[in-house]
């Protein structure tokens, strides 16, 4: 698969350059070992556990008719499915940067801090949309809005549909995935521990509701930062583009305090109110049902220091911002005077005309003149 584009030089083999320069083509290949196993009856029961959804578990529906439903819990074989998606994310990774985003920056011509950050925007862009919509469509197939007490009632949510465990897989696929790429993409060593942060941030709260059966709410939580974070990055984009377009932020600054807030208030109310009001109490892992006290008093302390943790960058940010831009008006004005200063210095001294900086006529001047 001729993903990354090859440069006139060919590294080593298996050097850390011909790594990085073909690391598209070598997962690739490995992903591709794992659906040729599906051919073969030797290795197809392993195959399996790397590309389908585990855990599945049948149950009866009594009505006019009786059907069956398909759903899902979590289990060890996760592991091996969310590795091979996490293959899927690197291939997916680099068809986005080979095909858009490098084909865009050739002809924008950005610096290279732009152009890390553009291509970290355009990435994490076409990410966020993606899983917005998807997550978008499993609320609405679940009825959460129409009845956001489902959110809490009935728990433990052990028992999954295929979108909603599929929807997690990928998820955590996509965050591991992350970790490999900061070796592909060669980021700077200062900006390495503020990606591990990021990055793991966003696995232990994951894989956190998806291990403690709180995954309606967890869905709901990342659609809501998801949606908020896109606008972000789509502003970035914006801004990158035209300098002069700056209302994004402004948009999405009103919707981050929002969205933190309303994680904040849903979190209480599902798992501060909702749960310790719920039927079933207690610890019983082998359902999946973490209702215990210390459990709830866990996630959200967990929730509440990640969103004052936001809260804090944000704030840095933004008084970074107008900082920045206080200090560039403050340039502009004590540029103005100076400059008109200077336009009326060079007026009142003939600069165009026949006079010397001193207000005199030159001598050649005054010798034609008497001439």
């Amino acid at each position: 698969m001729g993903i990354r584009k090859k440069s006139s030089k060919n590294p080593p083999v298996l050097s850390h350059d011909f790594v990085i320069q073909n690391h598209a083509d070598i997962v690739s290949c490995v992903a591709m070992l794992f659906l040729l196993g599906l051919m073969f009856e030797v290795t197809s029961k392993v195959a399996v556990l790397f590309i389908t959804v585990q855990y599945n578990v049948t149950i009866s529906v009594n009505g006019p008719e009786e059907t069956t439903v398909n759903y899902f819990h979590h289990g060890l074989k996760d592991l091996a499915t969310v590795f091979f998606y996490m293959l899927v994310a690197i291939i997916m990774h680099a068809i986005i940067q080979e095909y858009v985003l490098d084909k865009i920056n050739r002809k924008m011509h950005f610096s290279k801090t732009k152009h890390s950050k553009f291509n970290e925007s355009g990435q994490l862009s076409a990410f966020y949309l993606f899983s917005c919509v998807w997550g978008a469509s499993i609320i609405m197939s679940e009825n959460i809005l129409a009845d956001p007490a489902s959110l809490w009632e009935g728990y433990p949510h052990r028992l999954m549909q295929f979108q909603m465990k599929f929807f997690y897989i990928c998820q955590l696929g996509y965050w591991l995935h992350a970790f490999p790429e900061l070796y592909f993409q060669k980021t700077k060593k200062e900006d390495i521990p503020r990606q591990v942060v990021y990055i793991s941030l966003y696995l232990v709260h994951i894989a956190g509701a998806y291990l403690l059966s709180l995954n309606r709410l967890g869905l709901v939580l990342l659609v809501l930062h998801y949606f908020v974070e896109l606008l972000f990055h789509m502003s970035r984009l914006v801004y990158f583009s035209n300098e002069n377009r700056q209302t994004g932020f402004t948009v999405w600054a009103v919707l981050f305090v929002l969205g933190r807030l309303l994680t904040l208030s849903l979190s209480v109310l599902a798992v501060g109110f909702g749960l310790a009001g719920a039927e079933q109490q207690g610890l019983d892992i082998a359902e999946g049902n973490f209702n215990v006290l210390f459990v709830r008093i866990t996630v959200l302390a967990a929730i509440c220091l990640t969103q004052a943790f936001m809260m804090w960058k944000f704030i840095n940010f933004q008084l970074r911002r107008w900082r920045e831009r206080a200090q560039a008006q403050a340039v502009k004005k004590k540029a103005a005077p100076a400059k008109s200063r200077s336009s009326k210095k060079d007026k009142a001294n003939g600069v165009n005309g026949a006079l010397t900086p001193n207000g005199a006529e030159s001598s050649r001047v005054k010798k034609e003149k008497s001439s």
